[in-house]
């Protein structure tokens, strides 16, 4: 048996090593470690014992330990092909759909997917880079007046429709009850109980920041709490171990070391390599015109732009979007989590074949949603781009794309289901009565991560939550929760928009409190 489990271990160490060969980080890292080995740190008489303490007094150790923590971090154990054929046909459906969507709107605008910008257009489009939001599009662009003709692809109601095809919904009849349960898909979801295992010190009633979001800074129970997560958080940092890091954040990171901490475990430091890439993106941009810059720029206007909380971040999101869209090396990293992007005949300056998109992600109505939040965290849009990616290819794009993977979508729609059948029976047969879908009342709130629902601090501290244990059945516990919370209001109301207006205001809602009262009850 220990000579299976050291082949195994040779093995996957063998895999390893081919790996990280093909990792961005391997060419400066193998030549650090040539220099050191030069070096006089360095006796070759006894190489193994004086190369691991010359790596660990330069840094190199801990580089070394989050490549590997951030490598088996992306080795899914999750089975890629999907067992269940309803989903694998619905979610190749879904995607064409999606690209008949978006080559019908080309056609009723007499516009094209990708074309060449001319030199004056590239010109006008550099000028206003720092300042997006001043940007002529419809002017430049000479494909329509301004950006009224453009509507979003999709919206989270239009990919909720499609999910409730999964499910066997079909409209209330009197002949029959309502069947709107994601019950039949044979998908396993974890109970309350496993749910408490994995959020063990929540469960436990550990302390942890957000628990007292309305306690003025002045009382010593905040400010002794604060002072402690702060001084552990900047030991934390230090170390620079992402492993350790994702730990801190379990318990809620300090706003002051947040941008740090999540980068960090997020293994998206920053070099100038990345500002290089950053650079060739926004070349890109500036060379290419896309349909989806027309999307982009309306989404920004139709989300942030119109929220107190974001509206000040406009410019940086046009440059954060635009360059997302032309990031191939997203469609790279998410090879089988999503669909084939469509390959559109244009050729650049220098003869290369555009794809549309280059990153595989068509926006739909909310997406900028998604990047929103970085801008608290960084104002470098190098910086925020990086993040926001690691976290896109991380979590988000889970949250919009069909699948049976346990943080899926559909996984999570079935998750919220059975907590809220579970542990609030009376509520679940409420919306029975009225004839109201449950799904329908949260779905927003899960497809965007409740971006542009919560209030910032409160968001954060939950996006924490979900770095801190890498998983994403944090997003339908708060929805039972915030439910449970205004299940009061809810039973006085017997109509979707009465029930919606209820639930639209959620800037007083106490994320982590709510959380842990959910996992601590019995």
């Amino acid at each position: 048996m220990e000579e299976i489990k050291d082949g195994a271990i040779h093995q996957t160490a063998v895999k390893l090593a081919e790996e990280i060969k093909n990792l961005s980080i391997y060419k400066s890292f193998y030549t650090d470690i040539q220099k050191l080995v030069s070096s006089p740190n360095v006796n070759k008489e006894d190489l193994k014992q004086t190369l691991q303490q010359a790596m660990k007094e330069k840094g190199l150790d801990i580089k070394l330990k989050n490549t590997v923590f951030h490598w088996v971090r992306t080795q899914s154990k999750h089975n890629k092909s999907d067992p269940i054929t309803l989903l694998t046909k619905a979610g190749a459906q879904w995607e064409k759909r999606i690209h008949k969507s978006l080559n019908s709107m080309c056609t009723d605008l007499e516009t094209s997917l990708a074309k060449i910008r001319s030199q004056s257009e590239l010109e006008e489009l550099l000028e206003k880079w720092n300042e997006l939001s001043t940007y002529n599009l419809g002017k430049i662009a000479k494909v329509a007046k301004n950006l009224t003709k453009y509507r979003p692809v999709y919206a989270p109601k239009d990919f909720l429709e499609v999910l409730l095809t999964l499910s066997g919904y079909v409209p209330y009849t009197k002949e029959d009850e309502p069947k709107w349960e994601f019950a039949h898909l044979p998908l396993q979801t974890k109970t309350l109980e496993q749910l408490r295992k994995i959020y063990t010190e929540w469960a436990c009633g550990e302390p942890l920041l957000g628990v007292n979001p309305g306690m003025p800074s002045s009382m010593p129970g905040f400010v002794s709490l604060e002072a402690e997560r702060i001084a552990l958080g900047e030991r934390v940092a230090a170390l620079g171990y992402a492993p350790v890091t994702q730990e801190f954040l379990k318990k809620g990171s300090p706003q002051c070391l947040r941008a740090k901490l999540w980068t960090q475990v997020l293994g998206a430091e920053t070099s100038s390599q990345h500002a290089t890439y950053f650079n060739q993106l926004k070349k890109c941009v500036l060379e290419v015109d896309l349909m989806i810059d027309k999307l982009v720029f309306k989404d920004v206007q139709l989300t942030a732009s119109n929220d107190d909380q974001y509206f000040v971040f406009e410019d940086l999101l046009y440059q954060v979007m635009l360059c997302f869209s032309r990031d191939s090396e997203v469609l790279d990293q998410l090879a089988g989590h999503i669909g084939a992007a469509v390959t559109v005949p244009v050729r650049g300056r220098h003869g290369d074949v555009t794809t549309f998109p280059p990153s595989g992600v068509i926006p739909f109505h909310g997406f900028t949603m998604y990047a929103t939040p970085f801008c608290y965290l960084y104002s470098d849009p190098v910086q925020l781009y990086c993040t926001f990616r690691a976290f896109y290819v991380r979590y988000w794009h889970h949250l919009h794309y069909i699948s049976t993977h346990p943080q899926g979508i559909v996984s999570l729609c079935l998750l919220y289901e059975r907590l809220l059948e579970a542990n609030e029976p009376l509520l679940w047969i409420h919306f029975r009565n009225i004839n109201v879908n449950p799904i329908r009342v949260v779905f927003k709130w899960l497809m965007r991560a409740f971006s542009g629902h919560l209030p910032p601090d409160q968001l954060l501290l939950l996006w924490d939550a979900i770095l801190g244990y890498d998983r994403l059945e944090i997003l339908p516990l708060l929805a039972v929760a915030i439910l449970s919370f205004r299940k009061e209001n809810i039973f006085q109301v017997n109509t979707p928009q009465n029930v919606d207006a209820v639930l639209a205001d959620l800037s007083t809602i106490p994320v982590i409190p709510l959380l842990q009262l959910a996992l601590m009850k019995s």
